[in-house]
């Protein structure tokens, strides 16, 4: 069924070609959409006798009625005023505008439906591919996921701002798979890389952004020349948002192929990041380090271990940063300022981000 913006969208538009009154009538008698102001949300009389009469149109009381169908069913009625010729051409224009609307919406509906489902593993091999044919959708294109998570305002269309950035609608998919995701399976090129791909990225993130829409990730997939591999694409567009929310809190946009160590630790079990952490930090936890040791240490690993830029950053003295991380080694038994024990500390701190979300999202 089509929502009242888009029926009301549709019959100014004739209104403003045709200069004629016309109105949409529901199964329920209520008037959905009408370019009359005193028309809107009235209960219509007796029109349920016309929907279920055989007839595909009737003239009452100097008002003609146009059945608008779905499957053979009626599913609308336009209704407008006058008895002569041009009235009559005007509402089965009308009538047929709303038709070819309703099997346009049922017929993304329905690809909609197919790639929610491919997505979710929900469809067998053989089901894949003849269904894929009925719906027109090419099977060996390469295509990649995108992932899109935003706070979903139904009165803002979010879908709709994203499918809008991608008119190609028999090559791209958009769809809303919950009440924050939403998923892009766009057709590529072959030449198309990961840099072509994040800048896709940065104009869906920079046009949510400018809808005054907050905290808008992108995620993104590997590429694949296969129908059934869509399914693979998304499963890492989705990893690798929750990867870059562990590991990189300041990013917007996430390659999966671009995850680096953050996709191994991700895929650790609990027990064993416990087992690594209580090695290494000898019962000394990271979140026992003050915020100002912390501060310390990842600009010491931003500036490659330079004590002097560090010291320089942080305008504090030489002496002082030496002093913090001789403090943070008689601690954890780590002297940062060799390679080794940096390494070592360094994925202690990824695997503790790691815990932590596991233990707040999971357990």
């Amino acid at each position: 069924m089509l929502s009242n913006q888009i029926l009301l969208n549709t019959i100014d538009g004739l209104k403003t070609i045709t200069r004629r009154d016309i109105s949409v009538i529901d199964r329920e008698g209520k008037v959905a959409a009408s370019t009359e102001e005193n028309m809107q949300n009235v209960l219509i009389d007796g029109i349920e006798g016309f929907f279920m009469s055989p007839a595909e149109s009737q003239l009452v009381q100097g008002y003609q009625y146009f059945k608008v169908f779905d499957n053979n069913m009626p599913e609308y009625v336009v209704l407008i005023k006058g008895e002569d010729e041009e009235a009559y051409r005007v509402g089965k224009i009308a009538a047929f505008q709303i038709q070819s609307l309703l099997i346009a919406y049922k017929e993304r509906y329905d690809r909609d439906n197919f790639i929610k489902n491919l997505l979710l593993d929900n469809l067998l091999l053989v089901d894949i591919y003849s269904r894929a044919k009925k719906l027109h959708v090419e099977s060996n294109v390469r295509r990649v996921v995108f992932l899109i998570e935003t706070q979903i305002d139904r009165e803002m269309g979010v879908v709709e701002i994203v499918r809008n950035l991608f008119p190609a609608k028999l090559k791209d998919f958009v769809t809303a798979i919950d009440e924050k995701s939403i998923i892009l399976v766009k057709e590529i090129r072959d030449k198309d890389d990961s840099e072509a791909l994040e800048k896709t990225a940065k104009m869906i993130h920079d046009t949510l952004v400018a809808e005054a829409m907050n905290s808008v990730y992108v995620a993104i997939g590997t590429p694949v020349t296969d129908l059934k591999n869509v399914s693979a694409s998304y499963k890492e567009a989705r990893m690798a948002l929750e990867v870059g929310k562990i590991f990189e809190v300041d990013k917007f946009i996430v390659n999966y192929d671009k995850l680096g160590i953050g996709r191994l630790i991700y895929q650790l079990p609990v027990g064993l990041c416990k087992m690594f952490i209580a090695e290494v930090l000898h019962g000394v936890s990271m979140e026992g380090l003050d915020d100002e040791t912390l501060t310390t240490v990842n600009k010491f690993f931003e500036n490659d271990l330079n004590v002097s830029e560090t010291s320089r950053e942080l305008y504090i003295h030489r002496n002082t940063l030496v002093y913090r991380l001789d403090k943070l080694q008689k601690l954890t038994g780590l002297d940062l300022r060799k390679f080794d024990n940096a390494i070592i500390f360094k994925i202690t701190m990824m695997v503790s981000k790691y815990m932590n979300y596991k233990e707040k999202f999971e357990f």
